[in-house]
C-alpha cells in the first residue's frame, strides 16, 4: 500500500470472544471468578511463604517468584478483557497495546525460564542432596531469578519493538481479547516475514530449549528415584516431584501450539481458547498444582490460620 494512503492508527479495537450479550455475561462472571481466585491464591501463597520460616527454602523461593509472575501476567490481560465483556466497543490505545504486549511477553518468557530453575532445584535436591545447600545457596537463587526477569524483559522488548515498527494502514480491529503478536502481524500491511522468523526463532529456542532442559532434569530425577531401595523414601521423593511436570506439560503444550505454527495455519478462535487457558486459567491452577497438595504448605497454612485465630481470641 502506498505510503500516502496510510493512516496512522492511534488505537485498536479488541474483538474479544464474542459480540453476543447472552454469552458475554456468563463469560464475565466466569473470568471474574477465575481472576479473583488467581489473585487470592497467588498473593496468599506469597504471603504464606514469607510468614513461615520453614518455607524459606530454594523450592519455595522459586514458587513465590512463580506466583508473582502469574499475578503480573494475569493482571496484564484480565482487567482489560473483563471490561471488554461489558463495553459496547473495547478500544485500546497504540501505546496501551504495546505496553500490554511487553508485560505479557516478558513474564511469559520469564515463566519458561523460571520453570527450568525449579526443575534444576529438584534435580539437585534429589540427585545430589549432600551438596544441595551449597549449590542452591541464597545468592545463587537470587541470581537465577534476576537472570530470569532480565532475559524475559530483553526478549519481550525485542518482540514489542519489532512488532510496533510495522505499519498498520488498514483495519484497526484485533481479532483477539488482548494484544498478542500473531493477530497484530495479521493486521499489519507491512511485510511480516522477519517478524515471523523472529517469533519462531526466539520463542522456539526459549520454549524448546527450556522444555528439553526440564525433560533431561526429570529423566535424571526419575532414574535416581527408581534406584532408591526404601519404599517410603522413594514414594516421598516421587510425590515431591510430580507437581512440576504436570504444570510444565499444561503450560508448554498451550504455548507451543500458539507460537510455533505458521501464521497461515492460525485459527484465531482456537488461539483465543488456548490463550485464555495459559493467561487466565493456568495462573489460577498453579497454587493448587504446586502447593495445596503439598504437606509442608498445608501445615504452614494451618499454623498461620491457628496463630491468627489465637491472637483474635486473646485480644
Amino acid at each position: 500500500m502506498p505510503g500516502e494512503n496510510c493512516t496512522i492508527l492511534t488505537e485498536f479495537i479488541l474483538l474479544g470472544f464474542t459480540d453476543r450479550l447472552e454469552v458475554k455475561i456468563p463469560l464475565f462472571g466466569l473470568f471474574l471468578l477465575i481472576y479473583i481466585t488467581t489473585l487470592v491464591g497467588n498473593a496468599g501463597l506469597i504471603v504464606l511463604i514469607q510468614l513461615n520460616a520453614c518455607l524459606h527454602t530454594p523450592m519455595y523461593y522459586f514458587l513465590s517468584s512463580l506466583s508473582f509472575l502469574d499475578l503480573i501476567c494475569s493482571s496484564a490481560i484480565a482487567p482489560k478483557m473483563l471490561v471488554s465483556l461489558l463495553a459496547q466497543q473495547n478500544t485500546i490505545s497504540f501505546t496501551g497495546c504495546a505496553t500490554q504486549m511487553f508485560f505479557f511477553a516478558a513474564f511469559a518468557d520469564a515463566e519458561c525460564l523460571l520453570l527450568v530453575a525449579m526443575a534444576y532445584d529438584r534435580y539437585v535436591a534429589v540427585c545430589h542432596p549432600l551438596i544441595y545447600t551449597v549449590v542452591m545457596s541464597h545468592r545463587v537463587c537470587t541470581t537465577m531469578v534476576a537472570g530470569v526477569y532480565l532475559s524475559g524483559g530483553l526478549t519481550s522488548l525485542l518482540h514489542t519493538s519489532f512488532t510496533f515498527t510495522l505499519s498498520f494502514c488498514g483495519s484497526n480491529v484485533i481479532n483477539h481479547f488482548f494484544c498478542d503478536i500473531p493477530p497484530l502481524l495479521e493486521l499489519s500491511c507491512s511485510d511480516t516475514y522477519i517478524n515471523e522468523v523472529l517469533l519462531f526463532t526466539v520463542c522456539g529456542f526459549i520454549q524448546t530449549s527450556t522444555f528439553l532442559a526440564i525433560t533431561v532434569s526429570y529423566t535424571c530425577i526419575l532414574s535416581t528415584i527408581l534406584r532408591i531401595h526404601v519404599a517410603d523414601n522413594r514414594h516421598k521423593a516421587f510425590y515431591t516431584c510430580t507437581s512440576h511436570p504436570m504444570a510444565v506439560g499444561l503450560f508448554y503444550g498451550s504455548l507451543l501450539f500458539t507460537y510455533l505454527q505458521p501464521s497461515s495455519s492460525h485459527s484465531m478462535n482456537t488461539d483465543k481458547m488456548i490463550s485464555a487457558f495459559y493467561t487466565l486459567v493456568f495462573p489460577m491452577l498453579n497454587p493448587l498444582i504446586y502447593s495445596f497438595r503439598n504437606k509442608q504448605v498445608k501445615d504452614a497454612l494451618r499454623r498461620t490460620v491457628g496463630r491468627r485465630v489465637f491472637s483474635q481470641c486473646i485480644s
